[in-house]
């Protein structure tokens, strides 16, 4: 645990776990504990020693899987120099978090991580933020008297998807680029790698809203590059924390597929994938595929399969290999499955059918923006 001060008031970072947890404290609730106070050297060699010990019985792929859930990130010396580098000069720039909680809508949302919110509001512990327009405020009095004034009830831009209490809402970076603006800081909070914040501009913005007699309320969101020479079909996905575990984030993830196949074209997510994201595609994908698999007869082969799905070649082929349903033959790679094989896998919890599924009965959307080619700065 590592500790800064400013007048008054400590930051409490936690060493070994996710930047989340970090917190201020004001100094008066801090007292130390002699009963606890040990040699660190020992306590650090007693940790390694338990680790080896503990690694040993682990697998390489066990150890990977276990650090993926529980989002344990790699130590600078872990990783390569490059990467190190950005590691550290991102921990730098992100290293304080002021803003402990924001308010939307009827959610008081602790937050998780620093996001660059411009002058004052930046270093508030709290902000209050209207749902719907996403204008950001220091003083609850001013976000009251926003309330009574405001007369947005939705997301700008164009409905594309309506179905019962779910609606999906296209939004222009550079038509509305101070709501696309404010997405972001709201997104930064919950997302520690995020680095677009204001050039928002050469993305579009696909937001998830519930309805009620009230309005549309922002579930979550994700991005996608006007022009993407990697033919990425997403850029960022968020599902903001009250919203989370309800099957909304897989319901994204296939909606960026169900608009890369009304472009005729094969997509994949911006790399590389967080933990977190790495097990919600992997287990979107791996659904797919074997929802296509039970019902192929005779052979079928991975660009059958990607222009099936619209699913990148390299991600079927990784997402089979993690099944153990593709092998490496004669400088290819084939598929070999057995009907069994794909039933036992679709039996299984992780490969589930998705809660929600997008129904492109109710889908109306046409590439209608203009695909300009843009620098995108970071």
């Amino acid at each position: 645990m590592g500790v800064s001060r400013l007048v008054g008031i400590l930051e409490i970072m936690h060493i070994l776990v996710n930047r989340r947890m970090d917190e201020w404290v004001r100094a008066a609730c801090i007292e130390p504990d002699s009963s606890v106070v040990q040699d660190t050297g020992a306590l650090a060699g007693d940790h390694v020693q338990d680790g080896l010990s503990s690694e040993r019985k682990m697998t390489r792929n066990m150890k990977r899987r276990h650090d993926e859930i529980n989002h344990v990130q790699k130590s600078f010396e872990e990783m390569d120099p490059t990467t190190a580098a950005l590691e550290k000069e991102h921990e730098a720039l992100t290293k304080v978090k002021y803003i402990n909680k924001v308010q939307l809508g009827k959610y008081e949302i602790d937050t998780w991580y620093f996001s660059p919110y411009p002058d004052e509001y930046g270093r508030q512990t709290k902000l209050w933020i209207c749902q719907y327009c996403l204008k950001y405020m220091r003083l609850e009095a001013t976000y009251v008297q926003h309330l009574s004034d405001c007369s947005w009830d939705q997301p700008p831009g164009k409905e594309i998807y309506r179905k019962a209490n779910m609606s999906v809402f296209e939004v222009d970076g550079y038509v509305h680029k101070i709501y696309c603006q404010n997405l972001c800081l709201l997104a930064k909070l919950f997302l520690d790698h995020k680095t677009l914040y204001f050039d928002v501009e050469p993305f579009i913005f696909y937001l998830l809203t519930e309805v009620d007699k009230y309005g549309c309320h922002v579930v979550g969101y994700f991005s996608k590059e006007k022009e993407s020479p990697e033919n990425n079909n997403l850029a960022c996905i968020l599902i903001l924390p009250p919203y989370q575990r309800k099957g909304y984030g897989k319901f994204l993830i296939a909606f960026s597929y169900e608009l890369s196949k009304l472009e005729k074209s094969i997509g994949s997510p911006e790399k590389p994938l967080s933990d977190l994201g790495k097990l919600s595609y992997r287990s979107y994908w791996s659904w797919v595929l074997l929802d296509i698999l039970k019902d192929s007869r005779g052979s079928i082969s991975i660009k059958e399969l990607s222009e099936m799905s619209s699913i990148g070649e390299e991600d079927i082929i990784g997402t089979l290999q993690s099944l153990n349903m593709v092998k490496y033959w004669k400088g290819q790679h084939v598929i070999c499955i057995t009907p069994k094989a794909v039933e036992e896998h679709l039996r299984s919890a992780q490969y589930r059918r998705p809660i929600l599924m997008v129904d492109t009965e109710y889908l109306r959307w046409s590439s209608s923006y203009k695909k300009a080619k843009v620098n995108r700065k970071h």
